[in-house]
């Protein structure tokens, strides 16, 4: 593939950095990535990989717009109230970069669905706060060899991990989700708009980086913040070769949903 014209001005500021140029972003226009949720991590994504130039964004959703969103799901707009937000979502994107083909998935990411949903795609970035689809997200990406970004926001604080196939997966720092009781819901303790930016933002460069080819990616490692202090912290991990899903002698070999869905309102994905 070659740059056009007006691709070359489209891109500039990229194509004239150092370690990237015309290859990486002929990689990122080829390429193929699935945003799980469209919310407060999945609105960030989406328009920076839209930006960017990555050529296919496919957008996973069931939800619709509420007034409630708008306070940290900056793709959707208040006029976007009722609408779907694959559809919300598919309009900004169109609006930031005609060049991006967007495949819009109205549907809750399931045991049934996710390897048929995911096997087209060349990365995955989790953008839910719902521990049943983090699991699904991940086992999934192992099964089928795909890299994958992991995050989460609460409160004043978020983490993300990236996943590439051979590099410790999610269940190898987190072998099974916690407790019901121990879980804080979005619903009940709030979460400040601005941090979905902080985390959703890092995870698009992790994309990025990992289509283009540049950089070294999150991988065996656990990245933290604290907005209110501003510390990020970042925590190395090994991979668990006893891991039930990516260890030497695996026991998780099909998918199997948790019904632990904590902040949903639908008993579905909810995403921050």
């Amino acid at each position: 593939m070659e740059l056009t014209p007006e691709q070359k001005r489209r891109y500039n500021r990229q194509l004239i950095l150092d370690g990237f140029g015309p290859e990486a972003q002929t990689r990122l226009l080829s390429a193929k990535v699935l945003i799980v949720g469209a919310g407060g991590l999945g609105s960030p994504i989406a328009l920076y990989l839209a930006a960017a130039g990555v050529g296919t964004i496919g957008i996973a959703d069931g939800d619709t717009v509420s007034i409630t969103n708008l306070q940290r799901q900056v793709i959707h707009f208040s006029t976007d109230i009722g609408k779907p937000k694959v559809d919300s979502a598919e309009e900004k994107i169109r609006a930031i970069n005609p060049d991006v083909d967007v495949i819009k998935h109205e549907i809750y990411l399931s045991e049934d669905n996710a390897l048929e949903l995911i096997k087209p795609y060349d990365f995955v970035i989790d953008g839910t706060d719902n521990f049943a689809t983090k699991y699904l997200v991940n086992d999934a990406c192992v099964m089928l060899g795909k890299a994958f970004s992991m995050g989460g926001i609460n409160r004043y604080s978020g983490q993300t991990m990236t996943h590439t196939p051979q590099s410790a997966c999610y269940r190898c720092l987190f072998p099974e989700p916690p407790a019901i009781a121990d879980v804080e819901t979005c619903a009940t303790v709030g979460v400040l708009g601005c941090i979905a930016g902080m985390l959703g933002t890092v995870q698009a460069a992790e994309c990025i980086k990992y289509l283009s080819g540049t950089g070294t990616l999150l991988t065996n490692a656990l990245l933290t913040f604290d907005s209110l202090s501003m510390q990020w912290q970042r925590f190395d991990f090994s991979k668990n070769n006893n891991c039930a899903l990516c260890g030497n002698e695996p026991t998780i070999t099909q998918l199997k949903e948790y019904a632990f869905k904590p902040c949903s309102k639908k008993n579905n994905n909810n995403v921050l």
